[in-house]
């Protein structure tokens, strides 16, 4: 919410004005899942408690199919919570990333020949 401006209307209106896009979901999307999370949290709580009672075990329970279900649908509900990035941030991160590789080689390799030549000259 940093990229929003507070703005004052001469009527005293408080409206906010959002400057550029921030790639965050909205509020309201945002606040909506959290009640469902906060459901979604407790459940398995109570539910672990349950199954300690009863002696059964929590992951061996149920039909494989159904559980296979639950667990892709879970799955894409976790993917669609992700911000991906765009082509540009993309290749800024692929080139930091090749750039730190490159130099840690080079470093590494330094360090071997500088071991290589020192044992070489301490032992002949």
């Amino acid at each position: 919410m940093s990229d929003e401006r507070d703005t004052r209307h001469e009527d005293g209106d408080d409206t906010a004005a959002v400057a550029r896009p921030s790639g965050k979901r909205s509020a309201r999307r945002r606040n909506a899942s959290a009640a469902t999370n906060v459901a979604t949290i407790d459940r398995p709580a109570s539910a672990a408690k349950a199954n300690k009672k009863s002696g059964k075990a929590g992951g061996g329970a149920g039909n494989p199919f159904k559980r296979l279900t639950k667990f892709l649908k879970e799955v894409i509900a976790e993917l669609r919570k992700v911000i991906w990035p765009n082509r540009k941030q993309m290749v800024t991160y692929t080139s930091v990333v090749l750039v730190f590789v490159i130099f840690t080689i080079a470093y590494i390799a330094g360090l071997d020949v500088a071991f290589i030549k020192g044992v070489n000259w301490l032992f002949g």
